[in-house]
């Protein structure tokens, strides 16, 4: 099979298309024919070597995927030949065939194509994880996200908004404030026209997710409402900060983070059961919608990611294989 291979750490130009041995599935896998596999932030970071400390030569990339089984360990009795799925990866969704956990699979949801399905199960886990389930936002509360028009931004928006919650949000243009707008987020500032910690003063926040870091951490605690609860999943202006334990104190705050790759192949089993059971019917009902911005060819991993990184795009970027979409 073709894939995109990681030769070394470094710029997006050290991906490269090459032939690759098709995946066997073990016992508990499928196979999935790969039609469309999603971008993610961690994607950049593996091929730079930043993320984890494996070595990521030979690496093949990519976190989520949609596409058909064409085979069936023994063990992985859900799915059939056929069946069209959606699914998380550890590795390797950058490929035309992917080998992975059948409990790491869902349906397509209805009235939703392939290519739209690829763009869920990293972004959908990652944010019901982190903020219905560790960061626990309950109906009536409010939720800062930075980021907004990410695709992490624009499913939250929306999860929260179809919950009872009430979404704010930050980006870095007048366009992408409007697309968060547009799909749900009470308001949206735009943080090169403003700051945002003076431009959100008077809202009651209790949930921020947060894949800044920097000197936003500051901001976000002094914003949180007591009680509040900050959530990582990044660092993109560093990983070290100072802060007011005062502030964590006297409000009683929470800080947290998480990372969805390395966690247990049972933790994420059990996630995914829970947002098929959660998410699955918002999905289907059109409360959740899908946001892509691009799809590239395969082979054309390195200008996608180069768009990634750019910041430019408004939900996700997808790579589709050759013949299809």
């Amino acid at each position: 099979m073709q894939a995109i291979v990681i030769t070394q750490p470094g710029g997006p130009e050290v991906l490269q298309l090459q032939e690759r041995p098709q995946p066997q599935p073990a016992p508990h896998e499928v196979l999935i024919r790969v039609r469309a596999a999603g971008l993610n932030r961690a994607d950049l970071a593996q091929r730079a070597g930043k993320y984890g400390q494996e070595p990521v030569a030979g690496k093949v990339p990519g976190l989520e995927v949609a596409g058909e089984v064409v085979e069936v360990g023994a063990q992985a009795l859900r799915w059939k030949v056929g069946d069209q799925v959606c699914a998380l990866l550890a590795e390797g969704g950058y490929a035309e065939y992917a080998a992975v956990d059948a409990r790491h699979c869902l349906p397509i949801p209805a009235g939703w194509t392939l290519a739209e399905a690829a763009s869920l199960p990293e972004t959908v886990l990652t944010v019901w994880s982190n903020v219905f389930q560790q960061a626990a936002l309950q109906p009536g509360e409010t939720v800062l996200v930075h980021g907004g028009t990410s695709g992490i931004g624009l499913t939250l928006i929306q999860l929260a908004t179809a919950l009872g919650s009430r979404a704010l949000a930050t980006a870095g243009s007048p366009d992408k404030c409007r697309a968060a707008e547009q799909y749900g987020a009470a308001r949206c500032i735009d943080y090169n026209a403003e700051d945002f910690e003076q431009a959100l003063q008077g809202e009651t926040i209790n949930v921020i997710l947060d894949i800044v870091g920097g000197d936003y951490t500051a901001k976000n605690l002094r914003l949180l409402a007591p009680d509040g609860r900050l959530q990582y999943l990044n660092a993109q202006k560093g990983p070290r900060v100072e802060l007011n334990l005062m502030d964590i104190i006297s409000k009683r705050l929470r800080l947290s983070g998480s990372m969805l790759r390395p966690r247990p192949a049972d933790y994420k089993a059990a996630l995914t059961a829970a947002v098929e059971a959660h998410v699955w019917p918002l999905a289907a009902s059109g409360q959740l919608r899908p946001v892509i911005d691009r799809t590239f060819p395969l082979a054309e991993a390195a200008a996608a990611q180069k768009l990634m990184a750019s910041s430019k795009h408004i939900g996700k970027i997808l790579l589709v294989n050759e013949g299809w979409g």
